[in-house]
C-alpha cells in the first residue's frame, strides 16, 4: 500500500492547498487535494454537491476520497476542513504523518473572504468558523503528528515549518 508522504488538516484559510503544492514542490512529489477528487468525482463544485445532495451526502463522497488517496497517494495530500469529523478518517490518518495548519480567525477572514462559496460559512461567517472550531479543533489535534501554527507567516515559512515539524527532506538538502 502505498501512502502519503504528509497529510495537511485545518480549518477553512489555514493554507491546505498553497502549502501542500510549495511543499511537494520542494519534496519533489505531487499534490493531491480531496475536495478536488470529490469535485472531479461528482462533476460539480462542492457548493454545489451541498445544496443539490446535502451535507451527508457530501461526507459519504469525502470518507470515500480521503479512504482512496490515503492508500494510494504518495505525495501532500490536502484534506478537506471537515474531513477530521468522521471517525473512520481519523483511523486512517492514526499511522500517517500529519499536520494540523492552525491559524486564527482573523487571518482565515482574510485568506477565505466573507463571500467566498463555502457552504458551511455561508450565514453569519465569523461566528459559524468559530462553532466549526470548537468542534473540530480537538479532532485536528487528535489526529496531527505537528502543529504548524501559521498567524502572521507567508505560505512558503510555513511550508518550511512542516518540513521541519516533520524533519522532512528536500532534494536539495
Amino acid at each position: 500500500m502505498t501512502t502519503p508522504v504528509l497529510v495537511l488538516v485545518g480549518p477553512p484559510g489555514s493554507g491546505k492547498s498553497t502549502v501542500g503544492r510549495a511543499v511537494a514542490e520542494r519534496l519533489g512529489v505531487v499534490f493531491r487535494d480531496t475536495d478536488a477528487d470529490i469535485e472531479a468525482r461528482a462533476g460539480k463544485p462542492i457548493p454545489d454537491i451541498f445544496v443539490d445532495e446535502g451535507e451527508p451526502h457530501f461526507r459519504e463522497l469525502e470518507q470515500a476520497a480521503v479512504r482512496a488517496a490515503a492508500g494510494t497517494h504518495a505525495g501532500v495530500l490536502a484534506l478537506g476542513g471537515g474531513a477530521v469529523m468522521a471517525a473512520p478518517t481519523r483511523e486512517l490518518l492514526r499511522d500517517l504523518p500529519v499536520v494540523f495548519l492552525e491559524v486564527p480567525l482573523a487571518d482565515a477572514v482574510k485568506r477565505v473572504g466573507l463571500d467566498a462559496p463555502r457552504p458551511l460559512l455561508a450565514v453569519n461567517p465569523r461566528a459559524r468558523w468559530r462553532e466549526l472550531m470548537e468542534a473540530r479543533r480537538p479532532l485536528y489535534l487528535e489526529v496531527a503528528t505537528a502543529v504548524v501554527d501559521t498567524a502572521g507567516r507567508t505560505p512558503e515559512q510555513v511550508a518550511d515549518a512542516v518540513l521541519e515539524a516533520l524533519e522532512l527532506k528536500t532534494p536539495h538538502d
